[in-house]
């Protein structure tokens, strides 16, 4: 096992096991993770291999992660409990606030142990956009278009992951709600100034700070209104109101470099370099080995010891678990079914 810092870029692989490029470009100084897709996935006894090998490849290990929210955005299915899209945990708020908050914990409690007994240390997870029913790449993604009810089931929901092991992640800083170009294939712009964006959008954000948050994405959007950047790129976005006003001391990443939204900036290493100096703490370059390889090869960053101390601080929760077979007697994951099963009542 190699031992070397963990370095602010975080990239994919093509398929269900690593390659001889694969084990390359993880082993570059410059990496620090690895985030999985549904391509990834065969069968869980596949996924834990494959974790476990990768994991073995450096000390400190590598970080794994994985977009895997529930409903349409949930790379791992097979063994694995579909979980429904957030917006249920935000109808049964309507109805019954404190039921949607016991469930809010459960889905995530859930969402944690099954992807923790997989060796996968966090998924980027939850979303707090506000739905102004206008993001249709947002939709039912987010919990409520209230965001006094996000801030309610985020909190409930971070703490459900925290006791399963696994930290807490949410995006898109400081919105992406508003807009309705996905930010994936097109540029959003919103024109909002700050004190609406601030009385609305970001209130979510500023309580789950308040409770500990351990990491955020930034939006690939520009608030024009507020600074010419994209929020993943701008040093207002993060380092005057994210750190400095809403005191967030947690892990920033990137955004997918090679999104739509972000190439405004430049090329993959001006996009990289813009991202860092904003206040990016590790970056995310996915879906193409071209450029992740232009970019490992070009990127002139020195991986500084604390920052790959703040890096691995995100285990700070995890469990040693190692055997799926754990899940089948863990009280609080078979009563977190057992809840889900009602929501499923209630909701079809």
């Amino acid at each position: 096992m190699s031992k070397m810092l963990l370095g602010p870029v975080m990239i994919d692989i093509a398929g269900f096991s690593l390659s001889a490029t694969d084990r390359e470009r993880l082993l570059n100084p410059l990496v620090g993770g690895i985030i999985l897709f549904s391509r990834n996935f065969e069968s869980q006894k596949q996924l834990s291999e494959l974790t476990t090998e990768i994991h073995a490849l450096r000390n400190p290990e590598l970080l794994i992660a994985v977009d895997h929210e529930g409903g349409r955005v949930q790379r791992f299915k097979d063994g694995f409990t579909r979980l429904p899209a957030m917006r249920n945990l935000g109808c049964l708020w309507d109805k019954n606030k404190a039921s949607s908050i016991a469930m809010a914990h459960s889905l995530a409690y859930i969402l944690a142990a099954e992807l923790i007994v997989n060796k996968v240390d966090f998924s980027f997870a939850p979303v707090l956009d506000v739905d102004h029913q206008k993001s249709k790449v947002v939709g039912d993604r987010a919990f409520h278009s209230n965001p006094i009810a996000i801030s309610e089931l985020t909190i409930a929901f971070m703490r459900g992951l925290h006791q399963a092991g696994m930290p807490a992640v949410g995006k898109h800083f400081p919105g992406h709600g508003y807009v309705e170009v996905d930010s994936h294939f097109g540029v959003p712009v919103d024109d909002r100034v700050f004190t609406d964006i601030e009385r609305i959008d970001l209130l979510p954000f500023s309580e789950i700070i308040k409770s500990g948050l351990d990491g955020i994405m930034p939006a690939h959007v520009i608030y024009p209104n507020v600074d010419k950047n994209p929020a993943g790129f701008s040093e207002f976005w993060i380092r005057q109101v994210l750190r400095d006003q809403l005191k967030f001391d947690g892990i920033v990443f990137s955004d997918d470099l090679c999104m739509e939204g972000a190439k405004v900036v430049g090329g993959i290493r001006e996009r990289a370099i813009a991202a860092l100096e904003a206040g990016c703490d590790m970056v995310l370059v996915c879906n193409d080995s071209v450029q992740a390889d232009e970019l490992l090869s070009s990127l002139n960053f020195d991986v500084i010891e604390i920052n790959s101390t703040r890096l691995n601080e995100l285990r700070r929760y995890k469990r040693q678990i190692s055997d799926p077979s754990f899940l089948i007697n863990d009280p609080v994951y078979n009563q977190a079914l057992l809840d889900l099963k009602s929501l499923e009542i209630i909701h079809n």
